[in-house]
């Protein structure tokens, strides 16, 4: 599936909105990512998958980890594709049983790689790897499927991850617009938040 047909199926569940989003950040948005639809529709997220394993062969890694929760589905449906081991990393240490954080048979040293659904301030993949690497496993480098545009790859470079993005929320405005699904004025709102936001 070409990005552009990514962008279409993602419109066509619902996954792309538009209009005034309250974000995790406290920022007014105009455009939100609702990616958890994508669980509904099962061919869609095998070829998001898909297009996330197609950027990943030409990095070294043991394990991959999806970072809790959207990504999660993602990282699954590229474990049984790909056959390649996963971790499962909790949001909370369970108070029963081991105790575990991280879930999965893994030695120290090894070397993980980490799947996001969408990157915003990048806060979400920067916990998520500090607390592997607690583990002792190796964490530099992710992808994700969207970035924002928001200043989050940046700010995981500065901590040692280099995440790189499949979609940006400009590219997905333009083909929106492009393919008529979106008015111009809706499309200039997303760039002039963009544009204060911290542009890709």
């Amino acid at each position: 599936m070409t990005e552009r047909n990514l962008i279409l199926s993602l419109f066509d569940i619902g996954a792309v909105r538009f209009g005034s989003f309250k974000l995790k950040s406290g920022i007014e948005s105009p455009i939100y990512l609702d990616l958890r639809r994508m669980v509904s529709f099962p061919k869609l997220l095998v070829n998001i998958a898909e297009a996330l394993h197609s950027q990943m062969r030409d990095f070294s890694f043991d394990f991959i980890c999806g970072v809790p929760y959207t990504a999660l589905p993602i990282a699954t449906a590229i474990s049984i594709q790909h056959n390649l081991p996963m971790l499962l990393m909790r949001k909370e240490r369970k108070k029963y049983g081991t105790g575990q954080l991280l879930e999965g048979v893994f030695e120290k040293g090894q070397r993980c790689f980490l799947i996001e659904d969408v990157v915003t301030s990048g806060a979400s993949l920067i916990e998520t790897a500090a607390s592997i690497r607690e583990e002792g496993l190796v964490v530099e480098e992710g992808i994700v499927l969207v970035d924002r545009c928001q200043g989050g790859i940046s700010a995981l470079k500065n901590k040692g991850l280099r995440v790189h993005p499949i979609l940006s929320l400009l590219q997905i405005t333009d083909v929106l617009e492009e393919e008529r699904k979106i008015e111009s004025s809706t499309a200039s709102a997303v760039k002039k938040f963009l544009q204060e936001n911290q542009v890709c």
